[in-house]
């Protein structure tokens, strides 16, 4: 066998199908095998593998065994001549597999190879080809030099920038995306180092590589597009110590002591510094709006206190005492704040609607404490009244602000809907627009371009050469391109070539019920999935919470006279703290022995479930999935409230 192809896998089932049905289509001209390492996925994978991939080896390990240890599982059963490492969020070329094979026949010197890798947008991922990590180019990256300048020999070593992107180089370090490695130079230096749980694993195999007296080979004449799982990561302090403790590890294995220490003194000053940056960052980025709304709201109230003493009081400018304006106010503040966070104003996409939604609730909460208040707190409703026409004021110019400056890269996004164009034939553009139009994105124009320079199809506004000015003409936002009408290689090109800062891109697989791209796999907004109201969605996990928090106070006040209808009293106790303490939720899915719910979105354990509703029957599995599903699929807060009230003497299940 020429080639054993090897995919480790965690929760990414729509990546991993897209990956597969790329590799398939490359692999036609080449005896091979196809080995799916899943690392005890909760999503869909083992499934989607089984019932569309019954030809691909699958190893389903039950615990999360690392990147290192889940390759090594399947090249010890790889029977290939050559060991090719494949990411999941990866797409191939049709002739990828076909190229990379005949240059390492051709060249029995090289050990490794890697290929030329492009992110979701068509722009080259520097990452393609690498030099070794020694001390002096780690100084160089973790101090930002070779960010500074990459084309420089001496700065710009970790990435090679210096070295052309499209001619074929000798390099030191291989990306694990994409790493082709003889079985006999394995067979040789040994398999990856386990130690290395993620990160790091594939700088040590290709080093080992060079010692061994072999060449590591950048190839360019083949591409591959990279998703780039972690990169919504690398801010995050978890990604910083992992990441470089995987480059301690590195250090102390192949590095004379004293090189070692002063690597570890470097990568050690670099953890403390990307982590506080991280921390710091984090800490501005969530309260920058909040603060910035709270300051200028509090200002503002300042004023118009001042006005509202001397002219309608006909006093000085100290008709209020200071514990109003340094006490009373900010409650108030914060009370309208909340609000606004609890109608989901501080998320993305930021929306105007929510700026009124917020406010005017907060008011009605403030109106209701004020009246319950004893008189000699109660300041003025008026001034109630006219911070919260000042609130929606201030944060309506603030978010008009940020936009119109794009600090912070701050969109708006009240009322935009996207344009889409989807470049496909006849039959498949027409089967992705309607799915399409099945999510839940409310998209503004769908315009189907058509892969074919001529058709009688009236629904299509132009064909693929016409794309840059259809792109300009229709103002299109995002294309789709459909892989059942585009080989992998003509979709790489087009988007390469496109290379928009202001277009996304993603790919719609064939007979498949979502459209995947575009630079991260980890953004959800990536992912169009026919969608109805989910369950995990912001709103709805929050409302959801507030909600059983909510009725948990309720039954807490109420449970000296609800602890006499219910069947298991010391129960229904328990389970108000727990639900309280967001242990529990009072409607979760329903849970059989025989039923699984690992592929629908995590919420706690229920009280009740959907289940209750046909408690009176005896359900079968295919039942009980179905209700858990559309619970899943279709939340809304009325179905959990009728499910509560109707069942008030099961509440201490």
């Amino acid at each position: 066998m020429k080639l054993s192809i090897i995919i480790v896998n965690y929760n990414v089932a729509y990546f991993l199908e897209q990956c597969l049905h790329s590799v398939l289509l490359a692999a036609n001209t080449v005896d091979n095998e196809i080995i799916v390492v899943d690392n005890n996925s909760v999503d869909t994978s083992v499934k989607m593998l089984r019932e569309k991939y019954p030809e691909v080896k699958l190893i389903e390990n039950k615990v999360n065994s690392g990147f290192s240890k889940a390759n090594n599982q399947a090249i010890k059963e790889a029977k290939g001549e050559y060991i090719l490492l494949l990411n999941p969020d990866t797409v191939v070329e049709s002739n990828t597999f076909t190229k990379i094979i005949a240059y390492m026949d051709a060249h029995q010197d090289a050990g490794g190879m890697g290929v030329k890798m492009i992110d979701g947008q068509g722009n080259f991922l520097p990452e393609s080809k690498r030099g070794l990590p020694t001390p002096e180019v780690a100084f160089y990256k973790i101090f930002g030099l070779s960010k500074l300048f990459p084309k420089s020999r001496k700065f710009g070593k970790y990435h090679l920038g210096y070295l052309n992107n499209d001619e074929i180089h000798e390099v030191e370090i291989l990306s694990g995306a994409f790493m082709l490695i003889r079985k006999s130079v394995l067979d040789k230096i040994g398999l990856l180092d386990e130690d290395f749980f993620m990160y790091g694993e594939d700088i040590d195999l290709s080093y080992r590589i060079i010692l061994a007296g072999y060449k590591n080979i950048y190839f360019p004449e083949t591409r591959i597009i990279h998703y780039k799982g972690e990169s919504t990561k690398k801010s995050s302090i978890n990604y910083v110590l992992v990441f470089y403790n995987a480059m301690l590890i590195f250090a102390r294995k192949h590095f004379s002591q004293k090189n070692a220490r002063l690597f570890s003194f470097l990568i050690h000053s670099a953890i403390y510094l990307r982590a506080g940056l991280s921390i710091v960052k984090r800490f501005f980025s969530s309260l920058f709006l909040p603060v910035l709304d709270f300051l200028f709201i509090w200002g503002g109230i300042y004023l118009l206190k001042n006005y509202w003493s001397h002219f309608f009081f006909s006093t000085d400018y100290n008709y209020y005492p200071p514990e109003y304006i340094l006490i009373v106010v900010p409650i108030y503040i914060l009370i309208w704040l909340f609000s606004f966070y609890f109608a989901g104003g501080y998320e993305k996409p930021h929306k105007l609607s929510k700026v009124f939604q917020g406010v005017a609730i907060g008011t009605v909460i403030i109106l209701v404490i004020y009246a319950l208040l004893n008189t000699s707190f109660r300041f003025s409703r008026a001034m109630i009244v006219l911070g919260a026409i000042w609130s929606i004021i201030a944060m309506l110019m603030i978010r008009l602000a940020l936009h119109f400056t794009k600090i912070k890269s701050f969109v708006l996004n009240d009322n935009k809907n996207k344009r889409f164009a989807i470049v496909g034939d006849n039959d498949e553009a027409e089967r992705v627009a309607d799915l399409l139009r099945k999510t839940n994105i409310n998209p503004g124009f769908i315009g189907l371009i058509n892969v074919a320079s001529q058709t009688t199809n009236q629904n299509f506004i132009g064909n693929l050469s016409q794309i840059n000015d259809i792109i300009e003409i229709y103002k299109i936002d995002e294309v789709i391109f459909c892989a059942k009408s585009l080989s992998a290689s003509e979709i790489i090109s087009h988007m390469s070539a496109l290379k928009s800062k202001t277009i996304d891109y993603k790919i719609a697989p064939p007979e498949s019920l979502y459209i995947i791209g575009s630079n991260s796999i980890n953004t959800s907004g990536d992912l169009y999935i026919i969608d109805i109201n989910a369950i995990n969605k912001p709103d709805n996990k929050r409302n959801k919470r507030l909600l059983d928090l909510g009725l948990a106070i309720l039954f807490l006040i109420f449970s000296p006279l609800l602890i006499f209808i219910q069947k298991k009293p010391l129960g229904f106790i328990s389970n108000i703290f727990k639900v309280g303490f967001s242990q529990k939720t009072w409607v979760g899915y329903c849970i059989d022995k025989d039923t699984a719910v690992s592929n629908l979105p995590a919420i706690k354990k229920g009280v009740l479930s959907p289940c209750d509703i046909l408690s009176n029957k005896t359900l079968n599995p295919d039942t009980i999935e179905r209700l858990n599903l559309l619970y899943s699929r279709d939340y809304k807060i009325m179905n959990d409230l009728s499910i509560i009230f109707r069942h008030l003497r099961k509440l201490g299940r």
